[in-house]
């Protein structure tokens, strides 16, 4: 029995987290990939790829505007723009998707067909992957403010066991095992709603909320911490 306890134990190391992460920002791509591909089909047809354009131009503004941060250097800002060109290289030139759509009467029949009914759906491919960088942008420059709210929720949850542990508060394992459980939903699930949802957010409406609830989240699981180890 305590040879499996050690085994889970070391299955959920770094490594393990490591590649949740890495699982939950490739789920949130496909998962903006296809509620826009559901948008163009059912809520936005007459704009097709030109509103996952305009989405990406809203949140290249809003990063240029806000974030004054530099990271290695970078400010936000530069890092996107580079890495925006960079994206838009790779999906966009190197793959020959560029003169594909320019050239359209240069296609066959069965070219032509393609292009013309999918064409939305491909460019837009594109728009979206680049809004899905800038928002991870986003993300890891406001990194810290999980970690202050981290610190301070455990910080508070500190005190009040300590005036638990010398009063007469009661224990609750319950409270405490489901305060802990929420810990990482509420970071990681955030970070995939504002990663894939399919129309353009102000990035403090979804975060700061999330960063509240991930230090209640802390400061509850700390303050209902069993007195005494």
């Amino acid at each position: 029995m305590s040879e499996q306890t050690s085994s889970s134990s070391k299955k959920k190391g770094p490594c393990h987290t490591v590649s949740a992460l890495l699982a939950a920002l490739f789920i949130s791509l496909l998962l903006s990939i296809l509620f826009e591909w559901l948008g163009i089909a059912f809520i936005w047809p007459e704009q097709g790829h030109l509103h996952s354009q305009a989405m990406m131009i809203q949140e290249l503004g809003w990063i240029s505007e806000s974030a004054t941060r530099s990271l290695f250097g970078y400010s936000p800002s530069e890092l996107a723009n580079t890495l925006t060109l960079t994206v838009h290289d790779w999906l966009f030139v190197k793959t020959g998707f560029q003169p594909w759509l320019q050239s359209p009467n240069k296609h066959s029949d069965w070219e032509y067909l393609i292009y013309h009914y999918t064409r939305a759906y491909l460019e837009s491919i594109i728009y979206v992957s680049i809004t899905f960088v800038v928002r991870l942008i986003v993300i890891i420059f406001t990194s810290p403010l999980f970690l202050l709210a981290a610190f301070a929720g455990f910080t508070e949850g500190l005190m009040m066991r300590d005036l638990r542990k010398f009063g007469s508060g009661r224990e609750s394992s319950f409270l405490y095992h489901h305060a802990r459980r929420y810990i990482k939903p509420v970071m990681i699930g955030s970070w995939v709603l504002y990663l894939s949802i399919p129309v353009s957010v102000y990035p403090n409406i979804i975060l700061i909320p999330a960063a509240f609830l991930f230090g209640l989240s802390i400061c509850i699981t700390a303050a209902s911490f069993k007195k005494y180890l």
